[in-house]
């Protein structure tokens, strides 16, 4: 059981690594290049694969990890999300479509209950429970606001490009602080913080470039 283990922990890890990397790439090459989607499309399975991974390491005996495990979801909803964005769009559909709605709903549901597991924790005094309410706080925002992209996509401008890049770099965020809290073992509350504070400061800067008149980059609707 302990050799499944490490497998499943070194597979997390190298997808891990892959999606990080590709991460990277995409954001410094042109916007809607063919490099910046191929990075992309690497970063999706990648991260994807990886999250998978994490959610049955986070399960097993002696490895069991309930804020990892939620985590993980957290991820995979910010690349699903963010691939989903790329069909927001007037001339793919005029409204948003069940799988739109399941992606966001599934992740409200979960912030949910990392709000009130944080809420618990902070009351019972448990070590780390802001986390739950930071982050679970933080999904309740994103998907709370995707369910009102889905309302206004059909007339707000950019609003499907200014979605998709919110997502995916979200997910970016997230495979750093991985990176520092698992590759490196930093496992201070900060290091759990800064990489979403100095990324949400990127996304506010892309998307108020986005809601001027800068023409939308070209980017194909493909999903993972």
């Amino acid at each position: 059981m302990e050799q499944v283990i490490k497998t499943l922990i070194y597979g997390h890890a190298f997808f891990g690594g892959l999606g990080l990397i590709s991460g990277l790439v995409s954001i410094f090459v042109k916007k809607g290049g063919l490099k910046h989607r191929k990075a992309g499309k690497i970063f999706t399975y990648s991260i994807i694969l990886s999250s998978l991974l994490s959610l049955i390491v986070a399960r097993m005996p002696s490895h069991e990890n309930l804020f990892l495990f939620l985590i993980g979801i957290f991820t995979i909803y910010m690349v699903l999300a963010g691939n989903r964005a790329l069909t927001l769009r007037s001339k793919i559909k005029n409204k948003a479509d069940w799988k739109d709605k399941l992606v966001s709903g599934l992740m409200l549901i979960t912030s949910i209950v990392m709000v009130l597991l944080g809420i618990f924790g902070v009351i019972q005094k448990i070590n780390n429970s802001i986390l739950y309410l930071f982050f679970g706080a933080f999904g309740m925002f994103l998907t709370l606001r995707d369910f009102h992209t889905f309302k206004t996509f059909t007339h707000k401008k950019n609003a499907w490009l200014i979605n998709h890049l919110g997502r995916m770099n979200g997910a970016l965020i997230a495979s750093i602080t991985a990176f520092f809290v698992a590759g490196l073992n930093i496992q201070t509350i900060f290091i759990w913080f800064l990489p979403t504070i100095f990324g949400t400061i990127y996304i506010i800067y892309w998307s108020k470039k986005l809601k001027s008149n800068i023409k939308p980059f070209p980017i194909k609707n493909e999903e993972p």
